[in-house]
């Protein structure tokens, strides 16, 4: 099975995308034949830059979005919302890359399972 995530919300500030990294890695631990993908969309883009320093305690989306990547899922990046964001010349986390909207549109096709974020 594929389920694709697409999230928008900015990495801080609110728990979305911390929620939707928390059900990717369970998905993950939980069953092996799903495949996940993840589509950074608007502020979210800014998941995938590195060397994110966060509290003591406090989760780091970078940790998170490494671990996913980690266990075999695909992360892309919407190249448009990275341009708009002055970020898309930056280097990403090693396993996110900069994509379009074509790559998402084909990805939805592609996908038993689409969250929202």
């Amino acid at each position: 099975m594929r389920v694709l995530f697409v999230v928008n919300d900015a990495p801080y500030g609110s728990e979305k995308l911390y929620n939707a990294m928390r059900l990717a890695m369970a998905l993950q631990r939980g069953q092996s034949d799903i495949e996940v993908r993840i589509f950074l969309l608007a502020d979210a883009v800014t998941c995938a830059l590195p060397n994110q320093s966060t509290p003591q305690g406090y989760y780091n989306l970078e940790r998170m979005l490494k671990a996913v990547i980690t266990k075999g899922a695909q992360v892309k990046a919407c190249g448009a919302c990275a341009e708009a964001r002055g970020i898309r010349e930056l280097d990403l986390i090693e396993g996110a890359e900069i994509s379009t909207m074509s790559q998402l549109a084909q990805w939805v096709v592609e996908s038993d399972r689409v969250l929202t974020f």
